[in-house]
């Protein structure tokens, strides 16, 4: 009964609203220290390519692959994070929008390794690895009223969406910390924060490594899911989708991201008659937005508000049922 109610499209446009707010979080992490990196396109490109080499030359299991394709554009956010210190606001998205074009046109050029224009093909996919070895293990989704192709897009994206909520869980958790509150403090003023000893470099580094790191986890994610990706898959509009989920959604708070990418992956597929002008929707609600409300959909006054909205209605219901006692 419950097989009848599961759709693999729906669960396929779940996986990648998921993948996107991967990357939007790894955009915030970026601007929460006050730097417009536009290269996480050539991140995410970085890490699906490293993953599907890695599995599909080595033989190497797709978790080691996804690993090994995070670390290696985190080691590569560390590289190009040194040098573009001293760039700052449209500088430095210049130039990182430049780094994301020539790790493009690599995968362009390097036929022999990456496929070319063609891109990679017969990438180990997440889901049948993952049917094959509980298959071994005796289970069959037949058993429990499921097809194999319905199986394997829940499993998919049941652990797309623990992955996501660790995500966000962890970087909540580090706003709070002593780096979150060096992030805000480089944020609202550079010289301010290195006069009160922060160490600019070591954080202004460490959070661009840290959306290198997110950026290419996800694109490693997205190669496992798709089983095939090409050098499109991670060109110039790729690194402006996951600019505008960050600034429609709001870039102050994690939420802000998480809503952007959501939404406005939602958006093409519920409304896929006007799918071929999407990004001239997406011009027109930045233009808007940044008329309208410049610090995207969510803010923190917006949650606080929020916020205190739910706790005044728990209080009158806690406020009631006392009295009925």
């Amino acid at each position: 009964m419950v097989a009848e109610y599961i759709n693999p499209y729906y669960l396929q446009v779940g996986s990648f609203i998921l993948i996107n707010v991967l990357l939007g979080i790894s955009i915030y992490i970026t601007l929460s220290t006050g730097q417009l990196s536009l290269a996480g396109a050539g991140f995410m490109g970085i890490g699906a390519y490293t993953s599907a080499l890695l599995t599909i030359h080595f033989g190497l299991p797709i978790y080691v692959g996804i690993i090994g394709g995070a670390l290696m554009s985190g080691v590569l956010g560390i590289i190009i994070g040194l040098p573009t210190l001293r760039l700052q606001g449209v500088y430095l998205a210049i130039v990182t929008l430049g780094l994301g074009e020539v790790i493009r046109v690599l995968f362009i050029n390097l036929e022999s390794l990456t496929g070319g224009s063609v891109g990679l093909s017969g990438i180990p996919h997440m889901g049948r690895e993952i049917l094959k070895k509980v298959r071994e293990m005796g289970f069959n989704p037949m058993d429990v009223g499921l097809q194999n192709n319905q199986f394997i897009f829940l499993v998919i994206f049941f652990l797309l969406l623990v992955i996501t909520i660790f995500v966000i869980w962890f970087f909540r958790r580090q706003n709070h910390s002593r780096v979150g509150r060096a992030f805000s403090a480089i944020k609202l003023d550079e010289q301010a924060a290195e006069a009160m000893g922060i160490n600019i470099t070591y954080y202004k580094v460490l959070a661009f490594a840290q959306g290198a790191l997110l950026a290419g986890f996800a694109g490693a994610l997205f190669a496992h899911v798709l089983g095939y990706i090409s050098p499109a898959d991670f060109s110039y509009n790729r690194a402006v989708d996951i600019l505008i989920f960050a600034v429609f959604g709001g870039s102050e708070v994690i939420w802000g991201p998480v809503l952007g990418a959501s939404f406005l992956t939602l958006m093409p597929e519920v409304l896929r008659f006007i799918s071929d002008y999407r990004y001239m929707i997406y011009g027109a609600i930045i233009i808007i937005m940044m008329a309208v409300r410049p610090q995207g959909l969510l803010d923190i006054y917006l949650l606080q508000w929020i916020k205190g909205k739910f706790t005044k209605r728990g209080q009158k219901h806690g406020t009631s049922n006392q009295k009925s006692m």
